[in-house]
C-alpha cells in the first residue's frame, strides 16, 4: 500500500517550521529532507527514522519496523508527538551529512 498524498501533507504540517523541508517521491514512497539532508521515510502511511546511535536514548521504547522489503529496521515516529519529533529531527539532522553532489554525465 502506497502512502497517500493526504498523509504526506499531514506529516509535513506536523514538522517544526525550523528548517527548509521538502519531500521527494522515491521508490513509490517518500523521502523527507530537512535542509537538504534525508531524515525521514514515509512508507505505507507510516513515518520511519533510521536507527542511529544518537537516537538510542530518545527512542528506546519506540516501535520499530521495516519501511520496505529488504530494508533495515527503522524506528517508527509518531509525528503527532511534536516534542519528540522536534528532538528526533534535530538529532538526526546533526548526525546526517549532506548528500554528495551527483556527477554530471
Amino acid at each position: 500500500m502506497a502512502t497517500s498524498a493526504d498523509y504526506l501533507t499531514f506529516v509535513l504540517e506536523q514538522l517544526p517550521p525550523l528548517r527548509v523541508v521538502r519531500s521527494r517521491k522515491m521508490f513509490g514512497e517518500y523521502m523527507v529532507y530537512f535542509n537538504e539532508k534525508p531524515v525521514l521515510l514515509v512508507c505505507d502511511n507510516t513515518v520511519f527514522v533510521k536507527k542511529l546511535p544518537v537516537l538510542d536514548n530518545l527512542m528506546y521504547d519506540t516501535p520499530c519496523g521495516c519501511p520496505y522489503e529488504g530494508a533495515k529496521e527503522h524506528y517508527m515516529l509518531d509525528v503527532e508527538d511534536r516534542e519528540l519529533t522536534e528532538q528526533v529531527l534535530r538529532a538526526v539532522e546533526a548526525a546526517t551529512p549532506l548528500p554528495k553532489p551527483r556527477k554530471k554525465k
